[in-house]
């Protein structure tokens, strides 16, 4: 101890320590494009928060993880897990999906960290679904095998977009134009929220206008920009349908949780009510889903109870296994 615990996302990378008797503290947030590599910001972290010691780490990063080499989707990130390891000096350095890791932090956080959108109930010990958008749109899933929850790594986000109405077919057409294959993150995430509003502005036949997502949605909450607060709508419509989707090809009674940066930054420009009613808008299943819980998380850095719980049973294996 103390052991470094990390978020690392295309735009912002979290950074923790965690003490002998579980407390995370020090947490800093540190802009991605601002370093070359992880060691780079790793050790600009460590040096800032005078932290020395530091022999194991875990890092969950917005990205599939399938063996030693990492290139990252959405940032330029590409490094190798243990040559990186080795650089730091570390004895152990765990790797692993950030929404995986977001997903075993669900059974931690506490009834005050949570806010529901809707109706439905949250069944004990039910599988979970778990969706956000950010950079990009993460998801993934809780699953309880027998003493334990077991976490899903999933790249669900790259799925194929279905639109359900006339206005999503329009935005569906444009965006191809661009984009042969329109995956759900490529609308359901902060760049894909200014993507909407760009095709909306064609749609209406009003000129192109460049805005960033975090401008946007301050249009929208101010009520100055039309478009805006309709892409805003748009965006919750369609993050509803999906989330309906991952509720039917999961079976999560345990609910649908939502995380992701983008939601939090739109305030009530968020439309949970649109949300909601797109979840459940399912035909001859909306009283199936109208029965499972959809649940916003509001808890600061969560992603980082999953990673420490991830690097406790690593390392508690590895100890087993020696």
């Amino acid at each position: 101890m103390p052991r470094l615990l990390a978020d690392v996302g295309g735009t912002h990378a979290r950074f923790a320590l965690q003490s002998a008797d579980g407390t995370i503290a020090a947490p800093q947030v540190l802009a991605t494009a601002d370093y070359p590599d992880p060691v780079a910001a790793i050790r600009h972290y460590l040096a800032a928060v005078g932290a020395s010691g530091v022999r194991d780490a875990a890092i969950a990063i917005a990205n599939p993880v399938d063996g030693d080499a990492i290139r990252m989707t959405n940032h330029p990130w590409a490094f190798s897990i243990e040559a990186t390891r080795a650089a730091l000096g570390f004895d152990t350095l765990l790797v692993l999906n950030d929404f995986t890791a977001l997903a075993l932090a669900l059974p931690w956080l506490d009834a005050g960290e949570l806010l529901a959108i809707g109706g439905g109930e949250r069944r004990p010990n039910a599988t979970i679904g778990l969706l956000g958008p950010g950079t990009g749109l993460g998801v993934s899933a809780l699953v309880r095998c027998g003493e334990r929850w077991q976490a899903l790594s999933s790249e669900g986000g790259h799925a194929s977009f279905a639109a359900v109405d006339d206005r999503e077919a329009a935005i569906l057409a444009i965006v191809r134009r661009s984009y042969p294959h329109v995956s759900c993150e490529r609308l359901m995430s902060g760049p894909g929220l200014a993507l909407i509003h760009d095709a909306l502005r064609v749609h209406h036949r009003l000129p192109a206008e460049t805005i960033t997502p975090a401008a946007l949605s301050a249009r929208a909450q101010s009520g100055e920009c039309a478009v805006c607060a309709e892409a805003t709508q748009v965006f919750s419509g369609m993050l509803g349908s999906f989330a309906g989707s991952l509720a039917l090809i999961l079976g999560s009674f345990g609910g649908v949780y939502l995380g992701g940066g983008v939601i939090a930054g739109l305030g009530d420009a968020f439309d949970r009510g649109f949300f909601r009613s797109r979840f459940e808008a399912k035909g001859r299943f909306a009283g199936y889903l109208a029965g499972i819980a959809t649940v916003q998380i509001v808890a600061a850095n969560p992603a980082l109870r999953g990673v420490s719980a991830a690097l406790a049973a690593h390392l508690g294996s590895r100890s087993l296994s020696n």
